[in-house]
């Protein structure tokens, strides 16, 4: 696709609001990537409602659950991103907290004190953050099976102002020079104990949250966040993968920056220097540039320095769902990421799947968005391969195993046919069989409603597309 189709899409118009039938062409010769799974991040709504197997049920079984007297299919979700808290107190001092922080954004921290680096000592207490950890465990007994470490700001002892939420002014280093490595070692420590203690090995390692933004204010701050300059995210990488070997954990990759935008993390990446790069096992990025962004120039960057990539973060208060369709189209047509999280699972107004109040402990009804995400989740899945699906408006997805092809496509202008051309495939499929599909519109209306009446015409097949219709359907019998 040339750039001057790409930048339409940004100027909204990709999907023209036309009523003839548009035709796309799947492409069974390109690979985009193998897909490890979507996923959510566990702080903060799990250390709210970290003991409801309910919540565990929806966002990590593929099971039908019950909720507030409604069936609601579950995502799947097979990712699972952990937060290393950065808060406690501890005798004859005390953490700085921001007059705007939100308590229910505060996570405990499992090293309470600089007297001892050593886990077993009385510095270290690993019954903190009991409700994060045990939706942690819920995830993986539902069948989650890869697990991220994060932390959003070292522990609040190692900061310049003990204030775990910034520096005074947002925009420059709160990590005490001298506490570097402690910052490493205690993210290493924690990878280390889980695995002995918890069950769980983590995949990586990811010791930034958004590290190049101004915004971590100690004086305004809502939640954790800390401020590193480039120079000091390379220290910091090297550090913490020489602890991480030091106790044995050398499998365990480095993520790096999940800065907040695409360009941002072009930039970063641009200036973190090959020592650090080279430490780097996958390169993470946050979606919030939305439809802004050269998503190309972070693939082709990660790509050519052989590096995974993962849209480790994303969320907007668009309750529809379209804001995140869109932008997931537009992540697997240009980022190509092998792995996309959502951030706050449960949260107030619209930023949730499930709307809820964090602090309140109240949960409320499921949004249309959580419909649209399940269109993507519940079907593409981890060891597919992703394809291009040869327009802006179409994902594609292949099972070699089951040899079954998927495909995710969303209309946004008037009501239209798609059709869907399988010629470039040995085997297209056969003709005269069923095409299962499934069906969510944004806003209102159907929410992932199943369907039994699509099928396959020689190496075609086409579907009706309301406004606003996001729909999947998978073909069987597919041969690459």
């Amino acid at each position: 696709m040339k750039l001057t189709t790409y930048r339409k899409w940004f100027l909204g118009l990709a999907m023209p609001a036309v009523t003839s039938a548009l035709t796309t062409t799947i492409s069974s010769t390109t690979n985009w990537g193998t897909w490890e799974g979507f996923g959510v991040s566990l702080a903060w709504w799990a250390k709210a409602f970290g003991t409801r197997s309910d919540l565990a049920d929806i966002f990590f079984s593929a099971q039908s659950t019950t909720y507030n007297g409604h069936s609601i299919p579950g995502l799947g979700l097979t990712i699972a991103r952990y937060n290393a808290g950065a808060c406690s107190t501890i005798n004859g001092s005390a953490m700085v907290v921001s007059p705007d922080m939100i308590p229910s954004r505060q996570m405990e921290s499992y090293w309470a004190d600089w007297s001892s680096s050593s886990p077993s000592s009385s510095s270290w207490s690993w019954s903190v953050d009991a409700n994060q950890r045990n939706m942690l465990s819920m995830a993986k007994a539902r069948g989650a099976n890869i697990f991220e470490l994060f932390s959003n700001s070292p522990t609040w002892w190692m900061c310049l102002n003990h204030n775990p939420s910034g520096s005074s002014d947002g925009s420059s280093d709160n990590l005490e020079s001298w506490n570097y490595d402690q910052h490493a070692v205690y993210l290493a420590t924690i990878a280390e104990y889980a695995a002995s203690y918890w069950g769980v090995s983590f995949q990586s390692v990811e010791a930034f949250n958004e590290p190049s933004s101004d915004w971590w204010n100690g004086q305004t701050g809502t939640q954790e966040g800390c401020h590193f300059n480039v120079d000091t995210q390379a220290t910091v990488i090297g550090n913490l993968r020489t602890e991480l070997n030091n106790r044995g954990l050398s499998s365990i990759l480095i993520a790096a920056s999940d800065e907040n935008s695409y360009d941002l993390a072009i930039t970063t990446w641009n200036n973190l220097g090959s020592t650090a790069t080279s430490k780097v096992g996958r390169i993470n990025v946050h979606g919030y540039q939305y439809t802004g962004g050269r998503r190309d120039t972070l693939y082709s960057l990660a790509s050519s320095s052989g590096k995974r990539l993962w849209n480790s973060e994303y969320s907007e208060s668009d309750v529809t769902g379209q804001q995140l369709v869109t932008n997931l189209l537009l992540d697997f047509r240009w980022l190509h990421p092998t792995a996309w999280v959502y951030w706050q699972a449960i949260d107030s107004g619209g930023w949730g799947l499930i709307d809820g109040d964090n602090d309140n402990l109240t949960l409320g009804a499921v949004s249309q968005k959580y419909f649209a995400l399940a269109q993507f989740a519940r079907h593409i899945r981890p060891g597919m391969r992703i394809l291009d699906g040869g327009s802006d408006y179409t994902v594609a997805a292949y099972d070699s195993t089951a040899q079954k092809l998927v495909i995710i496509a969303a209309n946004w202008g008037a009501g239209q046919y798609l059709n869907f051309d399988l010629s470039s495939f040995s085997k297209p499929g056969v003709s005269g069989a069923l095409v299962p599909r499934w069906m969510t519109q944004v806003g209102t209306g159907d929410q992932y409603a199943s369907y039994s009446d699509t099928y396959i015409s020689g190496t075609k097949f086409w579907s009706y597309f309301p406004t606003g219709a996001v729909q999947t359907f998978e073909v069987s019998n597919v041969t690459l």
